[in-house]
């Protein structure tokens, strides 16, 4: 518990509450939140925090915004879609996985990050929080082995992680590599 009171001291001090410039990203007091429940959780099983990637926050604000505003979601393809109303590729993504070159491909189509991009999505009919976002992937297998590094994940390093909050969606993007692009600060114009 003191290592992980250290590291969110740490990761406070270096994000700092300074106005972002042109090569940092600002983070809302949600997902802020969002992502200390995740390192917390995570800590919790012995588990290494994951470092906030500019790039993969922009996928993952991206997205956000595409599945609130385009609605590439319906009966057949799920929150892992991506809609064709943009500057990137869209896609149908089912149950099949047959469309997960879609998702790994995002952060490479959308930013200067290196690698794939793993994706775990959340939807509810109510204006989404933090807490419900992380207890509704918890409850879900898949989505959990994904933040646990559990199953398939359990060789896997996660070494960069972004992520949205919105509405009544939240999503999370894991990378393997490392983002030189980690400068993230907490917004100042929200209460």
């Amino acid at each position: 518990m003191r290592k992980l009171l250290l590291f969110l001291a740490l990761l406070l001090a270096s994000f700092g509450f300074a106005q972002p410039d042109n090569d940092s990203l600002c983070l809302s007091r949600a997902e802020f939140k969002l992502a200390e429940l995740i390192n917390a959780h995570r800590a919790g099983l012995k588990l290494p925090p994951i470092a906030l990637s500019g790039n993969l926050m922009k996928v993952a604000r991206t997205h956000i915004y595409d599945l609130a505003e385009n609605s590439p979601q319906n009966n057949r393809c799920n929150l892992h879609s991506w809609s064709k109303k943009g500057s990137w590729k869209g896609c149908c993504y089912t149950g099949d996985n047959q469309s997960a070159e879609c998702m790994w491909n995002k952060p490479r189509e959308l930013t200067d990050y290196v690698g794939d991009g793993f994706e775990i999505a959340y939807y509810q009919s109510v204006d989404m929080s933090p807490e419900s976002a992380l207890e509704g992937w918890k409850s879900s297998k898949g989505h959990r082995q994904v933040i646990e590094n559990m199953g398939v994940w359990k060789k896997v390093k996660w070494n960069a992680m972004g992520l949205a909050i919105e509405g009544e969606f939240a999503v999370v993007w894991f990378g393997k590599e490392e983002d030189d692009f980690q400068v993230v600060h907490l917004c100042l114009t929200e209460d």
